[in-house]
């Protein structure tokens, strides 16, 4: 089997990236997000495209790293973190995807008033980031078989991070696996935490707030904190390709 994702060259990859991403509804999206502090993007990549990227997770000449949850206390499973130039797919998305969510990420920014704010192209933003030392691509495929979880968690991997990520579920829930439902909570003062259970069909793609989120309260707006992680799963192999718009140390 190759272990290519796409013949085409990589600018076609991104264009067609854009096109794609550009047929949803951003405002209505944007709503959703700030409202719950995820939202979903259905049917983004095709069922193909989610087979031809599972497929790279054995050849290791794709990847910079390769983590086993358990030996860090993050759960059970692993996965692996791409290496540059990323599969031109891959990048095209994180390309394609970063200003639309750098919109709700400053004005989420403004709201808590926090000064960051992010520029409208992502090479711009990476920019910043390597120029503060985070050099290492972040887009990473994760790979569960049964009995594997990941803990409650936050991907922060330097002094910038953007505040949204997104991932890509690449099989198909009930045929490829069972269980393994993406879950996010969210820790709000003096109150407690909310859980929030996102389906998801092969290709759909949710994103997800990093760290934080604001919330309108009758004092004007505060921080909530979120965490992110996936239920056990029962059966079968689930893959997931995680978009991070920030670079690590």
């Amino acid at each position: 089997m190759s272990t290519q994702i796409n013949t085409i060259p990589a600018s076609e990859a991104v264009r067609s990236a854009e096109e794609r991403i550009a047929s949803y509804d951003w405002q209505e999206f944007a709503t959703e997000l700030s409202g719950y502090g995820c939202a979903v993007l259905p049917k983004i990549l095709t069922p193909e495209e989610c087979k031809e990227i599972a497929a790279l997770y054995p050849h290791e000449e794709h990847f910079r790293s390769h983590i086993h949850m358990a030996r860090h206390g993050f759960g059970k499973g692993e996965y692996r973190y791409f290496k540059y130039p990323l599969p031109d797919l891959i990048g095209g998305l994180r390309t394609a995807l970063y200003p639309h969510l750098a919109d709700v990420a400053n004005e989420w920014n403004a709201r808590m008033g926090i000064d960051q704010r992010y520029p409208a192209e992502h090479k711009d933003f990476l920019k910043q980031c390597h120029d503060a030392g985070q050099t290492r691509p972040t887009p990473l495929l994760l790979q569960y078989v049964p009995g594997d979880f990941n803990c409650l968690h936050q991907d922060l991997y330097g002094d910038l991070a953007f505040p949204l990520q997104i991932a890509f579920l690449l099989s198909e829930p009930g045929e490829d696996f069972t269980g393994g439902e993406f879950v996010l909570t969210e820790q709000r003062p003096r109150m407690q935490s909310r859980a929030e259970v996102v389906p998801l069909r092969q290709g759909d793609a949710v994103a997800f707030a990093v760290h934080n989120r604001p919330v309108q309260g009758t004092k004007g707006n505060y921080r909530v904190n979120l965490r992110h992680g996936v239920s056990r799963v029962r059966s079968g192999q689930r893959h997931t390709v995680g978009i991070i718009f920030h670079d690590a140390k």
